[in-house]
């Protein structure tokens, strides 16, 4: 089984122990992904919302046949408890029927690639402890501001880090605004 890897954050450049070829290809399904989620350690991460303009994310191909092996290394990576795999972990094959907006985007992307399946972190959007609430820009620039020195640098080094091809609307607003 051919399985991809699907990334646009900080899986690229730290994959840690993610059972992956190490090559990060730039040609992956164009998802609306966002800095939307607030993390514990004060960075806004990216993750999907439908609510966002689509942007061409990176993927790596496993080094793992085994769908439920890759799950399982993604989830690690992540941080993310086992009980949450089926909830955090987003996961299509190509022979899947689905009536997912962002699914079908992802199963035909693996069709076009002769893949059989892909793997991503699908985690909600979070702002202020609350799942699925997301920011708006001007919540965005507030948040980032308010954080105290050392959380900043934190929450800008992750918006630095990410492939510039993740190219979002908030990241264009924070980029002018903190001048990076």
């Amino acid at each position: 089984m051919k399985i991809a890897c699907i990334g646009w954050g900080s899986l690229i450049w730290k994959p840690e122990s993610l059972l992956i070829n190490r090559k990060w290809h730039e040609d992956g399904p164009f998802l609306p992904v966002e800095f939307a989620r607030q993390s514990n350690d004060g960075r806004l991460t990216l993750v999907i919302s439908k609510n966002f303009k689509p942007v061409r994310t990176l993927w790596a191909l496993m080094s793992t046949d085994n769908l439920e092996e890759a799950k399982k290394s993604l989830l690690n990576r992540e941080g993310i408890p086992e009980k949450k795999i089926d909830e955090f972990i987003g996961v299509v094959k190509s022979n899947d029927e689905t009536d997912n907006e962002i699914y079908q985007i992802i199963k035909e992307w693996i069709i076009g690639l002769n893949l059989d399946a892909a793997i991503w972190t699908n985690l909600p959007p979070k702002f202020k402890d609350k799942n699925n609430k997301i920011p708006t820009q001007k919540e965005v620039i507030t948040y980032l501001k308010s954080l105290e020195i050392n959380r900043f640098n934190t929450a800008i080094e992750y918006i630095r880090k990410a492939p510039v091809q993740i190219d979002t609307l908030y990241r264009q607003t924070i980029e002018k605004e903190f001048k990076l």
